[in-house]
């Protein structure tokens, strides 16, 4: 079913991030419903709620706390009705060997969240337009990662 927006959610603990998250959504040419949760909990809890509108794309700080990223990832990679979701794990500092944990426990992309807005936008802005690409063009996201 194609529609009109990707739906997105975001879990950061950190207000300053949400806002951020939420203008650079609001100014994309493509267009994003956008929800946010402070907390992994918060976001598992949502997620696994019956009814609830599965998102296409969901942003998670890797040290956020309540459930890790970690935690989350396994989650949602190992729920038949979640695991399409393309999971973007992102922080600003991380070892290359963390990063790979990311990607063999499901994780479709990691983000190292850029010191400006400007970055940010830049980085938000590609990964949603590809992930626009898939969804509208109906590729497999099987297989599917990047770092940015």
């Amino acid at each position: 079913m194609n529609k009109e927006y990707l739906n997105v959610i975001a879990a950061d603990n950190d207000e300053g991030n949400i806002i951020f998250f939420k203008n650079i959504f609001k100014d994309l040419k493509i267009g994003v419903k956008s929800q946010c949760f402070s907390n992994g909990e918060d976001l598992m809890e949502y997620l696994t709620s019956d009814g609830v509108i599965v998102p296409e794309v969901v942003f998670i700080k890797y040290d956020i706390p309540g459930k890790n990223s970690m935690e989350c990832l396994d989650e949602i990679k190992t729920d038949p009705g979640l695991s399409n979701i393309i999971i973007v794990v992102y922080t600003d500092h991380i070892s290359e060997s963390e990063i790979e944990e990311i990607f063999v426990n499901g994780g479709n992309i990691f983000m190292r969240k850029p010191d400006s807005y400007e970055g940010l936008k830049k980085s938000l802005t590609e990964i949603i337009t590809i992930n626009w690409q898939y969804h509208t063009s109906g590729l497999n996201k099987d297989n599917f990662i990047m770092k940015v």
